[in-house]
């Protein structure tokens, strides 16, 4: 926090300022080790055990441990090009000739009779994994390539490899050119929003610079986290656009502060002390914001939550360094060759200091004029926008949601039309002690009977059983005869978890049961932990945002603003969400198909991380307030200038947030689609109509209350408060006329 006299903010600017290169040293020696630890560990992906939860993680439990887990199983699958009916004695040749190949593989427990579809429109041959099946992916490359090689002499006939392993192979291939497509995207798109700001490209390249150091060195230092919370799957994707979005926003407010001293008649090294200490201050506190609200994730108790609140962390405390420590540096290395070169056209309207914005200034004035209307006129659009949030709908993404431009996805699609039976089984695990085996083995047949007696259960091929080498433990897998995502499978599931199972099973003395197994089983288990614990991550992010907003401004009063704004904010961005992703008009628009809901761990994301960087516009805008309320001004001449002051600078931060953001929204994923888009929408909304109409109208109403119990909610316009001299110069020389 700024006092009297130097923090360690402005010490630290000072440093690197007098003494650039060994700043820049140390900075580039601690990125490059960050890659090079990061490469020598690796990421640790999350297993199917890390990322269970609720009754269907129990169940998967149970299962391991009688040693009845499943084994990883590939289908090869063989169609005719045309989807109609298959050749029987091409498909025979084409699998005779794909099996041998994979016979001379390792790794492989069984490969099964060929299958003939029903409808004489496939034929599947089962490969049975050996080994870890939750590791399955990683092994599968070799089979793919066996597969490819038969191929080359069967192209009269489609053949497919498809399975778990190779579906998650493929969704992993599709991450990773998404993440480096949004990598390449996001670098020239944002130079370019900088060159518009700067109009110049020195300027403009800096920030640009900071924020891909930082994205590197996060990735770098997540391979290391993740040898403790596993990878749950998007997290280096949100390092790079985080990482991006946060490190060019902070470089952004500490380059214009500096710059615009620069103008105002400061020297490069004082530019950048008063930078540190009024825009340095705002980065830190802002900075501090977004870790808490992101770390309240860990409540979540998930390990995809804890994967994304690490990575967000790790990035985020990154960017917080690199633009307290080089970037300063960077600054007085380039000096005043900063601005060049320059661009005329552009440089007109951006290298203008100490000059009043007139635009912002002229949008300004009816929330300043008409505090009242203008409260409710801007809350009444969030409350609007945020109504079908009243009808959000959510949804564990389960394999039906994956894109279909994943081969094995589109093989699948083929697999499940011809052999309805593969579509989903529900496990139902079951434990007993060792007197009880016999007892045991009688209540799992009762179970088998009499869900072969109801229509919601497929009934051939019946149930499965499974029983470990001692009789303590038994698994049966039941078929659905339903779609995972339709409301007959849900019901299947609830009649064997509050019914069938309960009066079986439970009817054994000692026994634990559960039932998983299936994508509708993780779907509801998902989104239950979801609305159980979504009080208490939002209950903390919020106790923890008016915490800190609390002791750095010193005004209780300001941080129950924030957090109102806040709550405003997301109530709206989820209202967005909602009508974007629920109904079928942006299909083609974002090129998804609809599933009818809202992926189940958007909202508690998508909350904590809007909590958090919206503190990027808010901390800034409100330290340059209350800076003016300090220097003296009336409580509206400090609104005035304080927002007028920073609109350009939170304008074009958010433009880099909305364009950044806006390319999640391009990729394949469903789950970085919608976040792609709740998060652009929400930024834009926040960085406008919060900062330029709310704010200043809901402070205009609070008055000189909004800094209490700060000394300054006692300041009238008649009395100046004592600041510090650095930061007083400043004042002195922006203060409008």
């Amino acid at each position: 926090m700024i006092v009297e006299g130097r923090n360690v903010i402005t010490r630290a600017a000072r440093w690197s300022a007098v003494h650039p290169w060994w700043a820049i040293a140390i900075w580039v020696a601690f990125v490059v080790g960050a890659l090079v630890v990061g490469g020598l560990t690796g990421t640790r992906q999350a297993t199917a055990s890390d990322l269970s939860i609720g009754q269907s993680g129990r169940a998967a439990a149970i299962a391991r441990s009688g040693g009845l887990q499943e084994r990883a199983v590939e289908n090869l699958l063989i169609t005719s090009w045309n989807g109609g009916p298959l050749d029987t004695d091409r498909a025979q040749s084409a699998a005779e000739a794909a099996t041998r190949g994979l016979r001379t593989l390792g790794g492989i427990a069984a490969i099964g009779q060929p299958q003939p579809a029903p409808d004489g429109s496939a034929l599947r041959v089962p490969v049975t994994l050996d080994g870890d099946p939750e590791t399955a992916a990683g092994r599968v490359q070799p089979l793919l390539d066996r597969v490819a090689e038969a191929r080359q002499g069967h192209s009269d006939v489609r053949m497919e490899l498809v399975g778990a392993g190779s579906i998650k192979a493929g969704l992993n291939d599709m991450l990773g050119r998404d993440l480096r497509k949004a990598t390449v995207l996001s670098l020239p798109i944002t130079l370019l929003v900088m060159v518009l700001v700067f109009g110049a490209v020195v300027a403009a390249s800096v920030p640009v610079v900071i924020g891909l150091s930082s994205v590197l060195a996060g990735l770098g230092l997540w391979g290391v986290a993740s040898q403790v919370v596993p990878d749950p799957g998007p997290v280096g994707q949100f390092i790079v656009l985080t990482g991006m979005a946060i490190g060019v926003d902070y470089s952004l407010f500490y380059l214009k502060r500096q710059r615009e001293e620069r103008a105002l008649g400061a020297d490069t090294i004082d530019a950048i002390e008063i930078a540190a200490a009024t825009s340095g201050h705002s980065v830190l506190v802002s900075g501090v914001v977004v870790m808490v609200s992101m770390g309240a994730l860990y409540l979540a108790g998930h390990i995809a939550f804890e994967g994304m609140a690490t990575g967000a962390v790790i990035v985020v405390a990154i960017a917080i360094i690199s633009s307290l420590t080089v970037l300063p540096a960077l600054l007085s290395r380039f000096g005043r060759f900063l601005d060049v070169p320059r661009l005329p056209m552009v440089w007109r309207f951006t290298g203008r200091g100490g000059v009043k914005p007139r635009l912002w200034s002229t949008m300004l004035k009816p929330s300043l004029r008409h505090p009242v209307i203008a409260l409710v006129a801007s809350v009444g659009v969030l409350l609007l926008l945020a109504l079908p949030a009243l009808g959000l709908k959510l949804k564990a993404t389960g394999i039906d949601d994956l894109p279909r431009s994943i081969p094995a996805m589109q093989a699948y699609e083929r697999l499940t039309h011809s052999f309805p039976s593969q579509s989903d089984t529900h496990t139902v695990a079951v434990t007993a002690p060792a007197g009880r085996s016999a007892e045991l083995g009688a209540a799992v047949a009762e179970l088998v009977q009499q869900a072969m007696a109801d229509d919601l259960f497929v009934h051939d091929p019946g149930p499965v059983v499974r029983t470990s080498a001692d009789g303590t433990v038994a698994t049966v897998a039941i078929g659905t005869r339903f779609a995972s995502g339709s409301a007959q499978a849900r019901a299947s599931l609830d009649r064997l978890r509050t019914d069938l199972a309960p009066h079986t099973l439970g009817a054994v003395e000692g026994a634990r049961f559960a039932v998983g197994g299936s994508d509708v089983a993780y779907d509801v288990d998902y989104r239950a932990n979801v609305m159980d614990k979504l009080p208490w991550v939002l209950g903390a992010a919020l106790a923890l945002t008016f915490l800190v907003m609390a002791l750095a401004f010193r005004s209780v009063v300001l941080a129950a603003i924030t957090v109102a704004l806040n709550l405003l904010s997301a109530a709206a961005s989820f209202g967005l969400l909602a009508l974007v992703f629920q109904p079928t008009w942006a299909q083609g628009l974002l090129h998804f198909e609809s599933t009818g809901r809202v992926v189940a761990w958007m909202p508690l994301m998508l909350f904590v991380i809007l909590l958090g960087l919206s503190m990027d516009y808010h901390v800034f805008v409100v330290s340059r307030i209350r800076e003016a309320a300090r220097g003296g001004l009336s409580l509206r001449e400090a609104v005035e200038q304080g927002i007028t002051r920073t609109a350009g600078v939170v304008t074009s931060a958010a433009a880099v947030m909305v364009c950044v953001f806006a390319l999640l929204a391009s990729l394949h994923y469903i789950e970085m689609k919608q976040l792609g888009v709740g998060m652009a929408c929400a930024v834009l909304l926040d960085a406008t109509l919060i900062r330029i109409v709310a704010l200043p109208a809901v402070i205009t109403l609070v008055g000189w209350r909004t800094w209490w119990p700060s000394r300054l909610a006692r300041q009238s316009s008649g009395r100046t408060a004592r600041m510090p001299a650095i930061v007083a110069a400043a004042a002195a020389r922006t203060t409008l006329p």
